[in-house]
């Protein structure tokens, strides 16, 4: 009896302490994380400015397509060059070489063909005066003779060409007017074709590339003028024109690239990687854009019931927490959906995984996009 009561106490103690830790185990609530973005007005891309940096509109590593000792580096770093200008040159005596030897069986062949020709035309002529003076098989000999020393030439005078062109290739120009601003060779090295030799840039115009929200980028496309402001010359505003707008968001900030293209400032050059920020200062926004509202993401709309309803989920900036809005959904756009009304500027919308939400649900935001 009494070694029973002494198994019975310890165990039912340790069942207290085991109950009383499992009592102790405070459930974690598990913070969903999502992106998100503030919502809008249309015509909001004309009172941001957005930065960035300048590039050449064309830039190219120059090179060869021989390979040969280059003998002659005209320029160096900084050296400003026409359309045309020789840049550098490899030793042609090779390729010189070449094109005499090619030149020398060509004029052998034009011979050939020319004595060919002649006896074939005699053959023809005797033909005619007397029919049983030659055969048939002699004129068809003297044609095809005549016909093989004419390919020879014909092959012959490409080889010539691709002969002058090897020739060509030895003196390497520039492409357009620009700047060298890199070499990679010495003079008295020895090239390969493709190699590189100096990087040429043309800054007569330039431009610059800025990061558009998602939210924004359909705006893009009224925007006529945009101004740039370089940090390094705050007081010389300088017009620019967009070049293209990207359809293709960055992975990580959900942004748009656009791209803009600008001449040179008649006060000051504008040097590739100078930095900056642009500003709409002229742009065509329909009123029934401005009027009707905003442009999201498809994917942060869903529709729950069989009513076909559309919501979306808004973030509450205080509580973090997510509640469900009915939208009216307008016209599909390229970059998303047209939302008509149940939405305001500066309302933060859940953008992706609007499936797995709740409501009143506590969510953990990431970077809105294009911030």
């Amino acid at each position: 009896m009494k070694l029973f009561i002494s198994f019975i106490v310890p165990l039912v103690i340790s069942l207290s302490v085991l109950t009383g830790c499992r009592e102790e185990v405070v459930e974690k609530t598990f913070i969903r994380p999502v992106r998100s973005m503030e919502v809008q007005a249309f015509d909001a891309i004309g009172k941001l400015s957005f930065p960035g940096r300048a590039q050449a509109s064309r830039e190219v590593n120059l090179s060869f397509r021989v390979t040969g000792p280059l003998i002659a580096r005209l320029v160096d770093v900084g050296t400003e060059v026409k359309r045309g200008d020789l840049i550098a040159r490899i030793d042609p005596r090779d390729f010189e070489v070449a094109l005499r030897d090619v030149q020398g069986q060509l004029a052998k062949a034009e011979a050939t063909r020319t004595r060919t020709k002649k006896d074939y035309e005699r053959l023809l002529r005797i033909r005619k005066q007397d029919p049983g003076a030659t055969s048939e098989a002699m004129i068809d000999k003297a044609r095809d003779n005549f016909e093989s020393a004419r390919a020879t030439v014909k092959s012959l005078q490409a080889a010539e060409e691709s002969a002058k062109d090897q020739l060509e290739y030895a003196s390497l120009k520039a492409p357009y007017n620009g700047t060298i601003v890199a070499t990679y060779v010495e003079n008295f090295q020895h090239v390969s074709a493709q190699q590189k030799v100096v990087r040429l840039l043309d800054d007569s115009s330039v431009e610059m590339v800025v990061n558009i929200p998602e939210s924004l980028i359909s705006s893009a496309k009224y925007i006529r003028t945009v101004s740039v402001v370089f940090d390094t010359h705050p007081d010389s505003p300088i017009t620019a024109t967009i070049k293209e707008i990207g359809t293709e968001a960055s992975l990580s900030t959900r942004t748009f690239p656009l791209t803009l293209s600008m001449e040179q400032s008649a006060d000051f050059k504008i040097l590739a990687g100078m930095a900056g920020k642009t500003m709409a200062v002229d742009a065509d926004f329909p009123d029934s854009n401005t009027k009707s509202g905003f442009e999201i993401p498809l994917s942060a709309t869903f529709s729950p019931g069989e009513d076909g309803a559309t919501w979306v989920w808004l973030v509450s900036p205080d509580k973090k927490t997510v509640h469900h809005q009915e939208v009216t959904v307008g016209a599909l756009t390229d970059n998303g959906v047209t939302i008509l009304s149940g939405l305001t500027p500066g309302d933060i919308l859940v953008t992706a995984g609007v499936h797995y939400l709740q409501e009143g649900q506590q969510v953990l935001l990431s970077q809105p996009d294009g911030e």
